[in-house]
């Protein structure tokens, strides 16, 4: 192991281990060690700065334009209500409701757009019921990336497994929508037991919800058409890139910029709400992982992972799931992708064995892998910093006690699932 590999790993792990302790702010912690990688020549600027993902950094901030924009109208206020009626005010109901709800749509957007939209819903509808957001919040984040492991659109591994091996959107439907479906059915039942001393309230609160009508929460109908009209253009976007080739940052930018174009002159006020803590701790951590991408730590756990197994598909495919789920749970998932896709080629052409199993493994374990912690995926990190503006914070031990068992039943209904499917 060379200097390099030494410094680059040591600045990260003692990063990633003062944010898993929260002793300091997440957000100095990660900039710190963003700024040590290029300071200990570990990267250059200019390597620093392309190892910033500005897909995601592009999509983040066009899309809490738009959502702290429509939140004005009053939209959210009345989605809330809606639910809450149609649930007859029971907290479980709602829980169940808006998990399913995250889940089926983050197959179809990006699922921080979707967490971006859900969790203002999610805190309307628990300040009304008088009851804990914390449940609630857990299942937004575990059910978005469990919806986004569903198809080829809903998170970012999924597109580049699809691109690399010319596996279509149905194909990915076909293949893990219906685990995805059992993983949200059994996770539903564990987190409703889990929590279900929370998920109480009293029947004078419920019935207080019950005499709200939804349209007098709406303040400004004009401005709600506006913002339906431009959420509309975006997802119809992010649906449509196989055709137009436009990436999700483009689109989420351009529906702000006419969002703003047709309702505000002044966009100082706008632009004061976005998350600039989440944005710049993610800049942060995206140098982190390039960091040690760069010195090829990724690369060499990647092949450690593939050289283990020997050429039997079997085992690949289980280490393949595991060591996937278990990597992206502490690195972001797109470069760890990214780095697996040549290797599963390369197991294609040695063994010249039907490889097809492999993808869907690696989908499954990046993408449910993420649920584990915190940093896992982009969308954690969003509803952290969403609910610490609502004085709600979630700590990352205290997430890691419920999801981690959470990811470890998941994986196992998985393993279950391809195994009995494909073997």
């Amino acid at each position: 192991m060379n200097l390099a590999v030494i410094i680059a790993l040591s600045v990260f792990i003692v990063t990633y281990l003062f944010i898993i302790t929260e002793k300091v702010h997440r957000t100095i912690i990660s900039i710190t060690g963003a700024v040590l990688m290029v300071m200990l020549g570990i990267l250059n600027q200019k390597e620093a700065i392309d190892g910033i993902d500005f897909n995601t950094i592009g999509l983040l901030v066009g899309m809490m334009i738009v959502v702290g924009i429509a939140r004005q109208s009053g939209f959210f206020q009345a989605m809330a209500l809606y639910v809450a009626k149609f649930c007859k005010g029971k907290p479980i109901g709602i829980f169940i409701f808006l998990s399913f709800i995250v889940a089926i749509f983050s197959a179809f957007l990006n699922n921080v757009t979707v967490v971006l939209l859900m969790v203002p819903v999610t805190f309307v509808i628990t300040n009304n019921l008088k009851v804990s957001p914390y449940p609630y919040l857990v299942g937004i984040i575990l059910f978005s990336n469990f919806g986004g492991a569903a198809t080829l659109i809903g998170d970012p591994p999924n597109t580049l497994i699809g691109s690399a091996a010319n596996l279509t959107f149905n194909d990915f439907v076909y293949n893990l929508a219906p685990v995805v479906f059992l993983v949200c059915i059994v996770a539903a039942g564990l987190l409703i037991f889990l929590y279900r001393k929370e998920l109480k309230t009293t029947d004078e609160d419920r019935a207080k919800v019950m005499r709200f009508n939804p349209k007098e929460a709406i303040s400004d109908w004009p401005l709600l058409y506006k913002s339906l009209f431009v959420i509309g253009l975006i997802i119809i976007g992010f649906m449509t890139y196989d055709y137009t080739g436009i990436e999700a940052a483009t689109m989420a930018m351009g529906g702000a910029a006419l969002l703003l174009l047709l309702t505000v002159h002044d966009p100082e006020v706008h632009l004061k709400e976005i998350e600039w803590i989440t944005i710049f701790f993610f800049i942060g951590l995206f140098i982190l992982v390039s960091g040690i991408e760069h010195v090829g730590v990724i690369e060499l756990m990647a092949q450690k992972l593939i050289v283990a197994t020997g050429g039997n598909i079997k085992l690949t495919t289980l280490i393949v799931l595991w060591g996937s789920a278990v990597l992206s749970a502490v690195v972001d998932n797109v470069p760890f992708v990214a780095t697996m896709i040549p290797l599963i080629k390369e197991i294609g052409v040695i063994t010249g064995a039907n490889i097809t199993v492999l993808w869907w493994v690696l989908a499954l374990g990046a993408d449910i892998g993420g649920n584990a912690t915190l940093v896992g995926a982009s969308a954690n990190l969003v509803v952290k910093g969403i609910a610490e503006k609502e004085g709600e914070c979630i700590r990352f031990g205290k997430y890691m006690k419920v999801a981690l068992p959470m990811t470890i039943v998941s994986l196992l209904i998985c393993t279950a699932y391809v195994f009995v499917r494909y073997f």
